[in-house]
């Protein structure tokens, strides 16, 4: 596969992962904004997490990737690389508060979205590079073949 191939193909799955992750991010906190009134809002965020981070794994896997059902280990991979994004976006939010203290609601907006940017960057990279990475072609099933087909003309 030529470079620019390779890179036009990326940059595709790049951008379906940031479209399908702001997607459901949307509606998860939409929601979060519906269920808090019927249930505390703990156990709404808690139910509206994992409910997303499995929707969003299901995606990334079949849509972003091309890579099929995820199965069970790829849920758990997925969910880790959101527990760690969600130990660095409240490390950063807690640097900024102890360092800083009474900085205004855009200073704290800023180091928000700045640290889940670079989150959702390094959470592409573990997703693309270790949990959903693509078989050797030997291994591939006739249905992983016509997923790659529909995948590759995507790109």
């Amino acid at each position: 596969m030529n470079g620019l191939r390779l890179i036009r193909r990326h940059a595709a799955a790049f951008g379906r992962f940031a479209g399908l992750g702001c997607g459901v991010t949307l509606a998860a906190s939409g929601a979060l904004v519906l269920l808090s009134r019927w249930i505390p809002w703990m156990a709404a965020n808690a139910l509206t997490t994992v409910i997303s981070t499995v929707v969003a794994t299901e995606l990334h896997a079949r849509v972003s990737f091309g890579h099929g059902r995820p199965g069970l280990a790829g849920h758990l991979k997925s969910a880790a690389t959101m527990g760690l994004g969600w130990l660095v976006t409240s490390a950063a939010v807690g640097a900024l508060a102890a360092l800083r203290p009474g900085t205004g609601l855009a200073v704290q907006q800023t180091v928000y979205l700045s640290a889940t940017a670079l989150v959702g960057i390094a959470r592409y990279l573990v997703l693309r590079l270790a949990v959903f990475a693509e078989r050797a072609p030997g291994l591939r099933t006739d249905s992983d073949v016509r997923l790659r087909v529909v995948y590759d003309a995507a790109a």
